[in-house]
């Protein structure tokens, strides 16, 4: 087995298409499906479902998805950790966080946090939640921000509410409810919506699903796509309503939110381990809580 062949795998596996995984890599479909082909046949596994229109991963190739990614991670870091110990730099803050709700302040909180600190080498990854959380749990990330999951005290890391924010329905320009004030949830009712993928942030889609349910609702859900611009462009087109936390709010002129009731929230948090061992993890910790 190669190490290309796993890079490979990876791209296909992210890609669900040879094709599109082949345009990405820029190498020839052929090839790549040979390069697979050799990985299955070292591993003696099937990995993908080629037996229908649309490939898919089978439960083996899941399982090496998941692990390839942590494999990758790895390396990445032993990488960079040479480079730097090359370079002769000290100190290191790996913040994890979600991109919508920190658009607005996380910035600024790195610009001064690199003044203060400019010894101290910066490393920012956008993750979902549920990664963020994990990633810090293990020690592969110094910080995070981001939302609530199921059972997060079972991972480990200490966490502090910054903010809470409302939930909104998103409609384009003339649609019935861009005149209103708020929207009731109960008006959802028979309403295509367009909702962030659970697998992206389960804490905010299942708060939607439970306002749903509290209001006696059966949510139409039409789309599930895994940036929240995406479900704005649906909205700006007319092809249904989003349900977004209103850090989402758009410069754009054809999407509206309008707040939802009854009100319902969802919470951006500051995550970190208590043994970390990590000046640099401390003092942008406290930069943060004092800024909120």
């Amino acid at each position: 087995m190669e190490l290309r062949h796993l890079r490979y795998f990876m791209a296909v596996a992210e890609e669900l298409s040879f094709s599109k995984a082949g345009e990405r890599l820029r190498i020839a479909q052929p090839a790549l499906s040979r390069a697979v082909g050799e990985l299955e046949a070292d591993i003696g596994v099937q990995l993908f479902d080629r037996s229908r229109r649309q490939v898919r991963l089978t439960p083996a190739g899941e399982a090496l998805w998941r692990e390839s990614g942590i494999v990758f991670e790895r390396l990445d870091d032993s990488i960079r950790r040479v480079r730097e110990t090359a370079r002769g730099e000290i100190g290191e803050l790996r913040v994890g966080y979600i991109g919508p709700p920190t658009r607005g302040f996380l910035g600024s909180l790195l610009k001064e946090f690199r003044e203060r600190n400019p010894g101290v080498t910066l490393v920012i990854e956008e993750r979902t939640p549920e990664r963020v959380w994990e990633m810090v749990s293990k020690g592969r990330l110094s910080i995070g921000l981001t939302r609530p999951v199921r059972s997060h005290e079972d991972l480990g890391p200490q966490s502090r509410k910054l903010l809470d924010e409302r939930l909104c329905v998103a409609v384009p320009i003339g649609h019935p409810f861009a005149e209103k004030k708020s929207v009731r949830w109960r008006d959802l009712a028979g309403q295509p919506l367009v909702l962030l993928a659970r697998r992206e942030g389960a804490g905010s889609y299942d708060a939607i699903l439970s306002a749903c349910r509290e209001a006696e609702v059966l949510p139409e859900i039409i789309r599930t796509p895994s940036l929240m611009g995406t479900i704005l462009q649906y909205v700006e087109a007319g092809t249904g309503l989003g349900v977004v936390p209103e850090c989402a709010r758009t410069e754009s002129d054809g999407v509206i939110l309008v707040p939802l009731t009854p009100k319902r929230t969802i919470p951006l948090m500051l995550v970190w381990s208590k043994d970390t061992g990590n000046p640099a993890a401390d003092a942008f910790r406290k930069l943060v809580l004092a800024t909120f």
